[in-house]
């Protein structure tokens, strides 16, 4: 693959890295991108048919790209396909988390390859806040948390400013910047298109608001992960010198073995790590961890008083012992949240405009429950509590896609739980003779591409066994 850049950002790369290294740069970002995933160990243990990714044990490199529109267990949320730069999130996380409960918002989340990460890595009895600006995007993050299968993830949909109103809320806080993209070169056309020397200025004027608008909400002592997908130094080190000037922030150093040829900043003395396609097998990014100075006072947050609401008795049923949540209804809606958090996710969805929080599980429609599919795509179902209707690799493309699956004899009527390979994808409604397909009409397979290979041949990069 060959690409013409602007003259003005091949200076630009040349004039950061020196001659032969700006050169080098430049002819990666003409090659083809890795492919890598990065497995739902929550969820199943795949085994992967690749190299792992260094700086995150279960993230992998592929071969090739297979078509992941078609594979079930993609759908079932059993893996995420994500750029292998931006899996050292974890990495991160794991130093400056470790295993202590904390906050964390994942400010500008779409489409949730960044918030899975997070919810792989911090403790179970953390708080996840998945936050993205945009509707329609908001909605892709939405899509995939939920995929993700966790409870303990609250997905919101608003401005930088209110996120900022939940003063001193967040011991974390991570904000992959909207950014010139220039990392993102060789997967997308567009950008490169689109670049210039003023669309860069106005990315980190940008960026420069986004960090005034969000610093309130971290915890004085907490963590500040700033991030960008970008090469220059306007967008990266001098905002990160901006946030050291203006609020005092501490730049705080991340282990990395020298063998992962992470590239250092460029005239700063803070820390930060760069991937840089010729150095590192991903695509372009920047990283740095800074510390808010002060000692935390607590968080004063006034919630208002939660409606007490009857949960039909049949709904703690569906959850397996020992998940740390409990059933709330909102409404007609019954939710599963993590018992130990309920304050902690009333004080977000009661300030901020949120489209998720915990595990949808069932709508009440009288004396009806009705199942919900996040519900069977999560951690917390207990699967004796349905039917189950196994499906092949063809019933599975067609239950993706809409179609109505054929009746089976001897099954209860109501809902069942439709299971490809021992991973559920959703629900199925028997009415006798036939089986009304309940799966989400906005997340369904459009394309009328059939495979035409079996699904070891076209998904051989793995083999799966089911954690439960």
């Amino acid at each position: 693959m060959s690409m013409e850049f602007d003259s003005k950002f091949a200076d630009e790369i040349i004039g950061l890295l020196g001659e032969k290294e700006g050169y080098d740069l430049l002819g990666a970002l003409s090659g083809e991108p890795a492919v890598s995933v990065r497995v739902n160990e929550a969820k199943s243990r795949l085994t992967v048919n690749g190299r792992r990714v260094a700086w995150c044990g279960n993230g992998f490199y592929l071969d090739n790209r297979p078509t992941f529109t078609f594979d079930p267990l993609l759908h079932a949320g059993l893996y995420y396909v994500q750029d292998a730069s931006s899996m050292f999130i974890g990495h991160v996380l794991r130093q400056i988390a470790g295993d202590k409960a904390v906050t964390y918002l994942d400010l500008c989340a779409a489409p949730g390859g960044k918030t899975t990460a997070a919810l792989d890595v911090v403790s179970g009895k953390s708080l996840v806040v998945a936050n993205e600006i945009d509707r329609q995007r908001a909605q892709i993050l939405r899509e995939n948390v939920i995929k993700w299968g966790r409870a303990n993830c609250v997905v919101t949909n608003d401005t930088p400013e209110k996120l900022g109103q939940l003063k001193n809320f967040f011991d974390i806080v991570a904000a992959d910047m909207p950014c010139s993209g220039e990392g993102m070169f060789r997967k997308d056309e567009e950008a490169v298109r689109q670049w210039s020397p003023a669309l860069v200025e106005r990315c980190a004027a940008r960026q420069r608001d986004i960090v005034d608008s969000v610093w309130d909400a971290l915890k004085p002592g907490g963590f500040f992960v700033y991030s960008t997908c970008t090469f220059n130094r306007s967008e990266n080190e001098e905002i990160i010198d901006y946030i050291i000037d203006n609020y005092g922030a501490e730049p705080i150093e991340i282990s990395v073995p020298s063998e992962w040829k992470i590239h250092g900043g460029i005239g700063t003395s803070a820390y930060c790590y760069r991937f840089l396609p010729h150095l590192t097998e991903g695509e372009g990014l920047f990283m740095a961890v800074l510390r808010k100075p002060g000692q935390n006072q607590g968080c004063r947050i006034r919630i208002g008083k939660e409606k007490n609401v009857a949960v039909p008795k049949q709904c703690k049923a569906l959850i397996k012992a020992g998940c740390g949540v409990e059933p709330c209804a909102d409404g007609d809606l019954v939710v599963a949240r993590p018992s130990e958090m309920r304050q902690q996710i009333l004080a977000v969805t009661q300030n901020v405009n949120t489209i998720l929080s915990g595990v949808p599980m069932a709508t009440i429609k009288g004396n009806d429950i009705v199942p919900e599919h996040s519900l069977a795509v999560s951690t917390i179902l207990d699967r004796e509590y349905f039917p189950v209707v196994d499906v092949d690799y063809g019933e599975t493309v067609d239950f993706l896609r809409g179609v109505i699956l054929r009746p089976r004899q001897n099954l209860a009527r109501g809902y069942c739980l439709v299971s490809y390979k021992g991973s559920p994808l959703g629900w199925v409604k028997n009415i006798g003779n036939r089986m009304n397909n309940c799966y989400p009409k906005e997340w369904r397979i459009r394309s009328s591409f059939v495979p035409d290979v079996s699904p070891e041949v076209l998904y051989g990069f793995y083999r799966e066994e089911s954690a439960e």
